[in-house]
């Protein structure tokens, strides 16, 4: 079997092993690879692997060897299952590997909102304020206790529930949003957005990318929050309305953001949230610490020897 991965750098630097995909057959792996290149290095091939680059349904058309597609990730835009199940080919997914690393990203978030750690750490070590100061502590914004407060996570998947965990941990009320009828665990309070919205301190999102959550978070939405709340976003940048966040966040509207996430990937130079008051951004990172990348390399193998055994799994496409 020819192997071609297509964009295999952000999944692996450096830091990991392709020994174990390069054993299942003749393997090509590339960093990047650039749309014009794309049809070049994937012919031939009996499987790809990609991250984000996009097969097509006339790329997919036009790679006669293809037999099967295999995601670096868990989401699978970037591929035209329609086309690839018209020609039967299987498009496999890797559905759980960074459920703690990206709650764990969440909440790094919220405790940089809450208690400004780089802020500080800059005043003290680069302008040596605190060596200057007339007391012994100082700080420049509101510190927030989250014992007590009300989390609100719209989204109540496997990150979300980890990330209720982690809330209730610290010792927040937990509402929680989700169109599913399913139970939650118990000290989650199912809610309406709406309510949601109105009630959280902290305001977390963790839903699927759809035609119904696209711009989910408006300007209605960030009116109807409370103005000392912060929203955090480590799920899909286009739930969320950039340019109403900025308004929200440079009037005072919300009292901030954390967000991992943008609508586009790499964002613009003048994206209109790098000048936003107290918004702090990520390069979409919450997935990757090394052991979640580890477990989405090792998933991926286990999805290629099972299609390879005949018994495909971790199938997006019908």
């Amino acid at each position: 079997m020819r192997i071609v991965v297509l964009d295999g750098f952000t999944l692996n630097p450096g830091d990991l092993s392709w020994d174990e995909l390069e054993a299942l057959g003749d393997t090509t792996i590339h960093d990047r690879s650039a749309p014009a290149e794309v049809l070049e290095r994937a012919s031939g091939a009996d499987a790809v692997l990609v991250n984000k680059v996009v097969l097509s349904s006339e790329t997919i058309a036009t790679l006669a060897d293809l037999k099967y597609v295999g995601v670096l990730a868990t989401g699978f835009n970037c591929v035209d299952t329609v086309a690839a199940s018209a020609k039967g080919i299987p498009v496999c997914n890797v559905p759980t590997y960074g459920t703690r690393s990206v709650a764990q990203m969440t909440f790094a978030h919220v405790l940089e909102l809450t208690q400004h750690v780089g802020h500080h750490d800059q005043t003290v070590r680069r302008e040596g304020r605190w060596a200057a100061s007339d007391d012994f502590c100082y700080w420049d914004h509101p510190l927030m206790e989250l014992d007590g407060r009300t989390m609100g996570i719209v989204g109540l998947g496997r990150i979300g529930l980890a990330t209720a965990e982690l809330a209730l941990a610290f010792g927040m009320n937990v509402v929680a949003y989700s169109p599913s009828d399913k139970q939650p665990p118990a000290g989650i309070r199912m809610v309406s957005l709406a309510e949601l919205f109105e009630q959280s301190d902290v305001v977390s999102l963790h839903c699927p990318l759809t035609p119904d959550t696209e711009n989910l978070v408006n300007a209605e939405r960030l009116a109807s929050m409370k103005s000392s709340a912060y929203l955090v976003n480590t799920s899909r940048g286009p739930l969320i309305d950039s340019e109403a966040l900025a308004v929200a966040l440079n009037s005072g509207q919300i009292a901030g953001a954390g967000l991992d996430v943008l609508e586009a990937e790499p964002p613009p130079r003048e994206h209109p949230l790098y000048s936003a008051k107290n918004c702090h951004i990520t390069p979409h990172i919450a997935w990757a610490t090394q052991a979640a990348r580890a477990r989405l390399l090792n998933t991926a193998v286990e999805n290629l020897a099972a299609f390879q055994n005949g018994k495909p799994q971790n199938v997006v496409n019908p």
